[in-house]
């Protein structure tokens, strides 16, 4: 007979909150009304798209109560069906998520975007408006700029480490505050704090249908630096395939929030079809989140030794890693990046540019040092993303942000010149020998 998560650990005599956070990740929900696999060492993978019946009447109760929390209690067992609307390895991994998080529910999508656009659809319709930082993902970016308006859906660009630019551009139509911190590629810090109680204002006056959301992108923080929901963000999103999944292996995305929101965003997963493949909610439940703190915590320390060997260097003009006391918004870092036992957690990503004569020429200097890693060093590999074993080094203007115009980036906050490192596992002896190698040719 199966056993309830709480008689479980009452025949174990075991009390899981006695535990660290590292531990949970390790061991997470191991019976759970998902999926009972206590005997499991390692839970297993399903591999089938769809799922018997026994009756008629079953099929119609699991479609009545699928997005449909209001008639559950925490012990119901959920009725399988399709893949689309849940399977066991997603609904364990979400139940995981959601808890490192601080949040009180989580829906997986199929990639980062596909969470991004799960939660702003939830929340706004046409003729609604976006209040966006001015820096952010060339593909959130692309969405927000050109897809949101054939919807009539407004995006409204600002400096949001200026928390008072929302009453500038503020409108009854406003209904979400969106942003990442750190912000992507060149590492912003917004003050979420801040940010909180500047939408507690605004709403005071504002009934449900009309309240402002704060949605904050947590992919290059993770939750191992960065808990968003503690300072009052109302949803975190998570490109999976980054730091949380942590191999490069695979890909996905997340949706943390409140629990009321949960039934809209399984609707928006279903009958938009972004979900997450069932074999990569395993490899991140199994390999990404259990090993998340041994790996931001190496790759932190590395970031850390890189940003000071490169701010110490003749060649280079600047550095933004939050880490450094000379970053811009360095003491709001130190307030809100903190790891799970309050020690400052500043990421893995650095952001920097070469000195110069003019901007062409650090362009240029950037394209010759990233072509010159990409075939002569051992411990940098030029490629996109981040979060990987492997330090891996771009070049933004002309990659991930590619969708920005030239002419425009700086607008963007985006140094046209500016190098984008995520820092990896190596031995960091390896990669200052490297980075050493890279920065003599200039």
């Amino acid at each position: 007979m199966s056993q309830t998560k709480n008689e479980y650990l009452e025949s174990q005599n075991i009390d899981d909150s006695k535990y660290s956070m590292e531990t949970h990740l390790i061991y997470g929900k191991n019976v759970s009304k998902k999926w009972d696999y206590s005997h499991h060492v390692v839970p297993p993978v399903t591999n089938s798209v769809i799922f018997r019946l026994d009756s008629v009447e079953r099929g119609a109760e699991g479609f009545a109560e699928f997005a449909n929390l209001d008639p559950l209690n925490e012990d119901s067992k959920p009725i399988y069906i399709y893949d689309r609307l849940g399977e066991p390895n997603k609904d364990l991994l979400e139940e995981n998520l959601s808890y490192v998080e601080k949040g009180e529910t989580a829906v997986t999508f199929a990639t980062g975007m596909g969470a991004i656009s799960g939660i702003l659809c939830v929340l706004t319709k046409s003729g609604n408006e976006i209040i966006s930082h001015k820096t952010l993902y060339g593909c959130t970016l692309s969405l927000l700029n050109n897809w949101y308006p054939r919807y009539n859906i407004k995006n409204i660009a600002v400096d949001l480490k200026n928390v008072n630019s929302i009453d500038e551009v503020v409108t009854e139509q406003t209904r979400v505050i969106y942003f990442e911190t750190p912000s992507n590629p060149n590492l912003d810090i917004i003050d979420l704090d801040a940010i909180r109680k500047k939408v507690d204002f605004l709403n005071i006056d504002r009934n449900e249908e009309k309240k402002i959301y704060i949605v904050v992108d947590n992919t290059f923080a993770t939750p191992y630096c960065q808990r968003p929901i503690e300072f009052g963000a109302d949803f975190v999103v998570h490109s999976l395939t980054k730091g949380i999944g942590g191999f490069g292996t695979d890909m996905g995305g997340v949706v943390i929030g409140p629990k009321r929101f949960r039934d809209l965003l399984l609707i928006v997963r279903k009958d938009f079809g972004a979900v997450l493949n069932t074999k990569s909610a395993w490899t991140i439940l199994t390999y990404g989140l259990p090993t998340l703190h041994l790996r931001i915590s190496r790759q932190m320390k590395n970031a850390q030794k890189i940003a000071e060997y490169l701010e110490a260097h003749p060649k280079v003009d600047h550095v933004n890693y939050p880490g450094l006391p000379s970053s811009e918004n360095y003491e709001i870092a130190k307030k809100q990046m903190t790891d799970f036992d309050g020690n400052f957690a500043p990421g893995s990503l650095i952001y920097f540019a070469l000195k110069g004569d003019d901007a062409k020429q650090v362009r240029e200097n950037g394209r010759i040092l990233m072509n010159y890693a990409a075939k002569n060093a051992y411990t940098m590999t030029l490629a996109v993303s981040l979060g990987h074993t492997r330090t891996l080094i771009e070049h933004p203007a002309s990659m991930t942000h590619s969708v920005i115009p030239a002419d425009k980036l700086l607008e963007y906050g985006i140094d046209p010149g500016g190098i984008r490192i995520a820092v990896g596992l190596e031995n960091i002896d390896d990669l200052l020998f490297d980075l050493e190698k890279c920065l003599e040719i200039i």
